[in-house]
């Protein structure tokens, strides 16, 4: 069983748009109406969307036997802070180190990052757990309108020491 993490293709999109899709309608399941993630999806993971933050921004995909299981994307770096603005995995691998080697693998593309961002929903117990145990500390919470829907949104950072 072999994971390999790289950068994002161009032939990559249809799948990463599945992965979006499934992800986020277990993630969101009761926390996020359906109609809403859904017009979310449509726009956030438009081929269009996608290429764009193919070109601009770093982003990965996690292949596991020949299937991709998952992806991040990050911001660049920009006065030693970066955001991690997405990470989502198929559900049958949380739990399996992909997410992890994900987030080593994104790092290790960020030159001279001090502080690494990310804005988790309040009720995503498995993405807050995740990244609490990456050792991201919560440094601010508000509340956030989502198409019409109140959101809880809590931002963590994690600190790095530039080498």
């Amino acid at each position: 069983m072999t994971l390999i993490i790289r950068q994002m293709q161009e032939n990559d999109i249809t799948f990463v748009q599945e992965i979006a899709r499934i992800s986020w309608h277990h993630t969101y399941e009761g926390i996020i109406p359906r109609d809403i993630q859904d017009r979310f999806l449509q726009l956030a993971y438009s081929r269009e969307r996608l290429i764009e933050r193919l070109i601009n921004s770093p982003f990965l995909v996690a292949i596991f036997d020949e299937w991709l299981v998952g992806f991040a994307n990050f911001s660049n770096v920009t006065q030693g802070e970066a955001e991690l603005h997405a990470i989502y995995l198929h559900p049958d691998m949380h739990g399996k180190g992909v997410g992890t080697a994900l987030l080593q693998e994104g790092l290790r593309m960020l030159p001279n990052l001090s502080s690494l961002f990310v804005c988790v929903e309040k009720e995503n117990k498995l993405g807050m757990h995740f990244y609490q145990a990456k050792g991201f500390v919560a440094i601010e919470e508000f509340d956030e309108q989502f198409d019409g829907h109140l959101l809880k949104t809590v931002k963590l950072v994690k600190q790095y020491e530039k080498v």
